[in-house]
Formats: structure tokens, C-alpha cells, sequence
């Protein structure tokens, strides 16, 4: 299969949800909740993007409805636009 073929078997993801600056924001809140609370944040953060499996993240100061509102998709896309800084 040639990559044209590929291409145009390959569907485009495009997220409505706000902007870098509020998805930031709203994981540090989270993270702020999951630390404070004394998890590992970032495990448990992982936890959650992997399974979406809502008890990985505190109900403490609505972290846990916070998380919700995140699209994954666009989390995983926007972390990976950071890691490959594009």
C-alpha cells in the first residue's frame, strides 16, 4: 500500500475543546487536588488517560468532574504535540 492509499484511508481527528492554555490548566488543577491529597499524580493522571476509569482521580476540591471534562483524545494529542514540540 502506498502512503497516498494510506493517507486516504486514515481519518483526520480534530477536538472541539478549549484551547492548550485551559487544558494545562485544568490537568495542574487536577494535579494540584491528586497531590495534595497525597497520590502520585502522574500515575494516577496515567491511570485514568489509559482506562478512563474515573476512581484513579480524587472527588477532593471536584477533581474528579474536572478530569471528566477532558477529552482524551485531545489530551493524548496535545501531549504529544509537546513531547515532539510541533
Amino acid at each position: 500500500m502506498t502512503e497516498k492509499e494510506m493517507m486516504e484511508q486514515t481519518a483526520a481527528f480534530r477536538s472541539e475543546v478549549g484551547s492548550e492554555e485551559e487544558l494545562r490548566e485544568t490537568i495542574k488543577t487536577v494535579y494540584n487536588a491528586l497531590l495534595e491529597k497525597g497520590y502520585n499524580p502522574v500515575n494516577q493522571i496515567v491511570g485514568y488517560i489509559l482506562s478512563e476509569d474515573p476512581t484513579y482521580i480524587t472527588n477532593y476540591k471536584g477533581a474528579r468532574s474536572i478530569m471528566r471534562k477532558i477529552d482524551r483524545d485531545e489530551l493524548l494529542s496535545s501531549l504529544l504535540r509537546k513531547y515532539l514540540e510541533i
